[in-house]
This record gives structure tokens, C-alpha cells and sequence, in this order.
């Protein structure tokens, strides 16, 4: 069991680093001139100037590392649950921090999540007899084919979501394509994440695989189609729908690619598929357009002649 504890404490202090790195981000990139996807050499000379996007950087860096302790320790799906949770402290911070108001349905979605994770951690005591069910490695051809159709979708998606929001009759969105199409980025980042912590520390074995290339392709176009939408969109809400996102493909697509199995005790399966199916009704809560918002309406004065 104290390998479980190591696990569920390393996946709550990636949670922590994450939600920190966000939310310095987003503080930063309101504070910067518009940054655009299609000048990423540009989009980059801009950020890495301020401090506090720096030190957002180095939070969500840092959670990448934390990452490797929990795929070491615990089954791919009990840690998608996990991480899940680490929107309820992003909330909060987006409130505190960068005035970002959540809505009635969110609020319905922070207590689903604190729900999903309670279940999923009560699940991961079925697997005090059952060490092996951590998967380590999966077939080379089978990563390529699950990772590379899904960056096309989210490179595809992303592609979409622009062309739509230069349409300036549209409401204003709120972000949810651009973090499906992000959270597709970072779920394939999430599963080869999986496999390096399974290859280390055989470090030829590490760069004859797939992984280091995929964790370099994704940072490469998460990072900058991440900064732009931050920057349009709440990040209370695009980073909960690119979190759901990235936890439940990997969590599904992982765990097959990876070969691990669900508890097999009823009452650990029921709380583990109950929790994930939470998780996902926070992206189901979603709404997609902002409200509009009207100006403010000034004081009228009265004329003379007006009674």
C-alpha cells in the first residue's frame, strides 16, 4: 500500500503544479499583446519576456515530473481520476486570482469532480493484491496508431475552432474547442509520458522508442496553441474541458494500449467506472458560449420640458 499513497501523493502535487502554472499564465498573457498561433516564433519572443509566464512554465514542468512518479505507482485510469481533481483547486484559483466568475453549472461540475475522486481513490484498494497492474510497455506500432491520428484530430480541430471565432457575429466562445482540441494534444503527451516512465531509466532503450519524439512534437504545438487560447478564453473553463479531455483518452486509449485491467472486486470496478463517468459529465456541463455582455447603460437626464 505505501506505494498507492506515493502514487495518489505524487498525482495531488501534479494536480497542485498544474493548476499554479495555469493560472500564472493565463495572469501573464493578459498582460501581454495579442499572441497568435500563426506566428509561433513571435508568440514565443513575447512570453518567455515575462517573469511570471516563466514561472508558470516551471510549475507545469514540474507536474510533468511529477506525472512519471504516479504511472510508476498506479494503474493509468485510477490516476486519470485522480487528476481530474486538480480542477477544483483551478477554480478557486481563477476566482482568487484572475476575477473569473464559474456558473451555476460549473459549480454543479466541482462537485462531480470531488465526487469522481473520492470514488476512484476508495477503488484503488482492491489493488493491494494485485502490484502487477501497473502496466510498463506497449508495441511501438500500437502508440504510433493510437498518438498520431489523434494529433491530426486536434491539430484538425484547433484549425476549425479559429476559423469560426474570426466570424464576428458568433457569440463569444468559451473555449470549449479550443480545449478538446488541446486536451487531445496533451492526452497523447499524458500516454507517452506512461511509456517513459516505464523505459527508464534504460536510456537507449528510452530514444529507440516513440516517446521522447511524441512528448516533443506535443510540447511543441501545445505550448504555443495553449497560450493563445488562454488568452482568449476563461481559464476556469477551457482548462477543465482540456483536463477532462486528457484524462478520459487517456484513461480509455492508455489503459488498452498499456494492458492494464479494471479491479476485479465489484465494488472497486462500480467505484471506478462511476468516478470516470463523473469526470466526464464536468465536460458535458460545459457551456460553450459566454453570455454577452451588455454595456453598461448610462443614467439618462432629464430635460427641461420632460416631467
Amino acid at each position: 500500500m505505501p506505494a498507492v499513497a506515493w502514487g495518489v501523493g505524487a498525482a495531488l502535487l501534479a494536480n497542485t503544479l498544474y493548476s499554479v502554472g495555469f493560472v500564472l499564465e493565463k495572469r501573464a498573457l493578459t498582460r501581454l499583446p495579442e499572441v497568435s498561433v500563426r506566428r509561433p516564433a513571435h508568440l514565443l519572443r513575447q512570453v518567455v519576456t515575462s517573469p511570471l509566464w516563466l514561472a508558470g512554465s516551471i510549475a507545469l514542468a514540474s507536474g510533468f515530473g511529477a506525472q512519471l512518479a504516479v504511472y510508476r505507482t498506479l494503474p493509468i485510469a485510477a490516476a486519470q481520476g485522480i487528476f481530474v481533481s486538480g480542477l477544483v483547486l483551478l477554480l478557486l484559483l481563477s476566482a482568487r486570482l484572475l476575477g473569473e466568475r464559474t456558473s451555476g453549472r460549473e459549480r454543479y461540475a466541482i462537485a462531480a469532480i470531488l465526487a469522481a475522486l473520492l470514488m476512484v481513490v476508495l477503488s484503488l484498494q482492491g489493488n493491494e493484491e494485485n502490484a502487477d497492474a501497473v502496466g510498463q510497455s506497449s508495441p511501438a506500432p500500437l502508440i504510433l496508431l493510437v498518438c498520431v491520428p489523434s494529433l491530426a484530430a486536434g491539430l484538425s480541430l484547433y484549425a476549425s475552432a479559429e476559423r469560426r471565432a474570426r466570424h464576428r457575429h458568433r457569440l463569444p466562445t468559451t473555449g470549449v474547442e479550443y480545449g478538446v482540441a488541446v486536451g487531445l494534444l496533451y492526452g497523447v503527451s499524458s500516454l507517452a509520458i506512461k511509456g517513459v516512465s516505464g523505459v527508464l531509466p534504460d536510456v537507449p532503450a528510452l530514444f529507440a522508442s516513440p516517446y521522447p519524439y511524441l512528448l516533443l512534437c506535443t510540447g511543441a504545438f501545445g505550448l504555443v496553441m495553449s497560450q493563445a487560447a488562454l488568452q482568449r478564453c476563461r481559464a476556469s473553463l477551457i482548462v477543465p474541458v482540456c483536463t477532462t479531455v486528457t484524462c478520459l483518452f487517456t484513461a480509455v486509449l492508455g489503459t488498452l494500449a498499456f494492458g492494464e485491467s479494471l479491479p476485479h472486486e465489484p465494488v472497486p470496478l462500480a467505484l471506478r467506472v462511476t468516478g470516470t463517468a463523473l469526470a466526464v459529465a464536468v465536460l458535458l456541463l460545459m457551456p460553450k458560449h459566454d453570455a454577452p455582455q451588455e454595456p453598461a447603460r448610462e443614467p439618462r437626464e432629464l430635460l427641461p420640458h420632460e416631467p
